[in-house]
């Protein structure tokens, strides 16, 4: 590993999660799962539906609490802070791309890109332009105006993947990013991971696309069933 610098960016400790907790209809979501995932690398989580990877996902990005186990950010114990400040590092470290793009409807691109910056409290100006230069780079900055419903596909994505970016975050989060997309836009997303690579963010995928997990761009490939690891492959 000489010249190599292994930096760890998220650690999962035996983490568990399971809702309905104590009632006979009580499901274990994740079941004692631990994990390394490396700074600046690209991982994906594969598996079939149920089996886990999204549960993982929402956890690595604090989404949700594990019902046990403890998750490291940057080597730092992140589970038992108060919400306030896991919220705060939700906003500042994490960029979210969801399956279903989960724009605001009834308002525009550019103000959908904007959303998560509102709490910071960062002056209008700077980041009504920090949002144009994103719908920019991403070849939609004609649509700035235009709502989200009025939105095709493929602007959709790239107006959710602008939001994600808007605070500059280390690592990206994506949920079956591919899900609703075709061939082409599917290849174009992965060439957008490939992007974010460059930027050294860490990236995080739960897909059971072989379009995304067979990628050249993906470093790994953590393979899960039943809540738990079945195996890695490089």
């Amino acid at each position: 590993r000489f010249g190599h610098e292994v930096v760890t960016m998220l650690e999962l400790r035996d983490i568990r999660k399971a809702f309905n907790t104590g009632k006979p209809y009580e499901l274990t979501a994740v079941d004692g799962v631990s994990l390394v995932l490396e700074a600046r690398k690209v991982t994906v989580l594969r598996g079939p539906s149920g089996s886990g990877k999204t549960t993982l996902l929402s956890l690595a990005g604090c989404m949700a609490r594990p019902t046990s186990g403890r998750i490291m950010l940057e080597g730092r114990e992140i589970t038992s802070l108060p919400e306030r400040f896991l919220t705060e590092i939700r906003r500042t470290t994490f960029g979210f791309i969801f399956q279903q793009f989960n724009l605001v409807k009834g308002i525009t691109a550019l103000e959908n890109v904007m959303l998560p910056s509102y709490p910071l409290g960062e002056q209008h100006a700077a980041l009504k332009q920090r949002a144009l230069d994103l719908l920019e780079l991403f070849g939609i900055r004609q649509r700035a105006q235009s709502r989200a419903e009025w939105l095709s596909g493929g602007e959709a994505q790239r107006t959710a993947i602008a939001r994600a970016l808007i605070n500059n975050p280390r690592v990206i989060i994506a949920d079956e990013p591919t899900a609703h997309l075709d061939t082409k836009l599917s290849r174009e997303f992965m060439d957008i991971v490939a992007r974010f690579k460059d930027q050294q963010k860490t990236v995080i995928i739960a897909s059971h696309d072989p379009l995304v997990y067979d990628s050249g761009v993906v470093d790994r490939v953590v393979s899960m069933r039943d809540g738990k690891i079945e195996g890695t492959e490089a």
